[in-house]
């Protein structure tokens, strides 16, 4: 099987001053063609580092592809040290980058000036790959182990956007090298089982896989537990028949807790329900602060289905806008059955909506009561008139709680939508 290394390059990842989202990008990308990831590693904005992780990275790869230091600063030295690297004799310039710089730098209405230009300057050692959203090319270098095997080593740039805008033409560079395995994914989504509670379920059938299917447990605490299926040695056909077999199965065991395939997205889910029955929704948050509306929005399409959202962080706000009976907040309180549940009523009438959700909670990491302590959140469904409730609590802080509490009140929302339009 052939196996890359993925390096990503910069002090401010070890310091922790941003997050390398590139790794996991490019892991998925090179995984779903085939290639084993045997390393991510990080390395500093030195050269010496870089050259050593290089040599490390090609002693376990076929492939290394480095991530970030191609900027115009001082401190991005990566093309300089992999000029070093590589033998490179100079630089020449990529007539095609320095166009796609000119054009860039002119949307941006920035002046072009000669460290951009310096941008277009590549090892001579190195084949261009096109950078169309950014002032950095991707290089390509063919090189060689000490012990004489053949490598490919990337260049890719460090900002997201612009590694995803350029992965697909680095992973056409890797098929046309390499004579890859056949191999075949699917993922399905799946949400509202703990993960351990699903391995039990699903013990079974994970027994009772064919020996070329292979099962992965991919929990998170926002997605939910998705489960990979991978099938290798075959056609993605006769791939795809085969784990579909396997998935129709395991539907009739776990059910409507699956929610989607691949990448799919509560949000997504939802919007896709609804459109496909032209209904609409909207929200009511409090503990929550717009963050599920912002998850259902983020779906392109969603003005089809979702009319707003009233964020009643204050109690004036529940009381004034949603209808919320202030004899409910005085004997209740606002994190209670009672205030969520006028809240979700509330806002669906006040929108003219079939289905609304509200949520109401302490996130932390304060405000907590022997009642209702830190973590704790009540979710209401409101759909056409018929209100159904819950309570949940969780222990982590602040900003995972925010993000739980939207997944659960958006699950809670799916499974009421799929449970109304059975009864209707």
């Amino acid at each position: 099987m052939v196996t890359a290394s993925i390096c990503t390059i910069g002090d401010e990842i070890l310091i922790g001053q941003i997050v390398d989202t590139n790794s996991s990008m490019i892991s998925r990308a090179l995984n779903a063609i085939g290639v084993k990831v045997a390393r991510m590693i990080s390395a500093s904005d030195s050269k010496e580092d870089i050259f050593a992780t290089i040599r490390h990275c090609a002693r376990l790869s076929d492939i290394v592809i480095l991530t970030g230091g191609l900027g115009p600063t001082k401190d991005d030295i990566t093309k300089n040290a992999l000029a070093e690297f590589t033998g490179a004799k100079g630089f020449v310039r990529s007539e095609e980058q320095y166009a796609i710089i000119e054009k860039v730098l002119a949307a941006r209405g920035i002046e072009l000036s000669d460290i951009n230009r310096a941008q277009a300057m590549v090892p001579d050692t190195c084949k261009v790959i096109l950078n169309e959203c950014g002032t950095a090319p991707c290089m390509e270098f063919v090189l060689r182990r000490e012990d004489g095997r053949e490598y490919i080593l990337f260049s890719m740039p460090g900002v997201p956007f612009e590694t995803e805008n350029a992965l697909p033409k680095v992973i056409q560079e890797i098929i046309s090298h390499f004579k890859m395995e056949n191999i075949f994914h699917k993922t399905v989504c799946t949400f509202g089982i703990p993960e351990s509670t699903l391995s039990k379920m699903i013990e079974k059938w994970e027994d009772d896989l064919p020996e070329n299917i292979h099962l992965a447990y991919l929990p998170n605490t926002i997605l939910g537990v998705r489960l990979r299926l991978s099938i290798y040695g075959t056609d993605k056909e006769r791939g795809e028949n085969e784990i579909d077999r396997e998935i129709a199965k395991l539907r009739g065991i776990i059910g409507e807790a699956i929610y989607g395939y691949g990448e799919s997205s509560l949000q997504e889910a939802i919007g896709k329900l609804l459109a496909d029955k032209g209904m609409t929704v909207c929200t009511a948050e409090s503990c929550t602060g717009g963050k599920i509306a912002s998850l259902i929005t983020n779906v392109a399409g969603a003005s089809k289905y979702f009319k707003g959202s009233v964020i009643a962080y204050d109690n004036s706000i529940k009381e004034n806008l949603l209808n919320v009976a202030h004899e409910t907040l005085v004997r209740y309180g606002a994190v209670s059955r009672e205030c969520v549940e006028q809240m979700a009523e509330g806002v669906r009438k006040a929108m003219n909506c079939d289905f609304s959700v509200a949520t109401s909670g302490v996130a932390g990491p304060g405000g907590g009561s022997e009642t209702n302590p830190v973590g704790t959140v009540w979710i209401a469904v409101s759909a056409k008139g018929k209100v159904k409730s819950l309570k949940l609590h969780f222990k982590a802080p602040r900003a995972v709680n925010i993000e739980r509490f939207a997944s659960h009140a958006l699950n809670f929302l799916r499974e009421t939508i799929l449970e109304y339009y059975r009864n209707n």
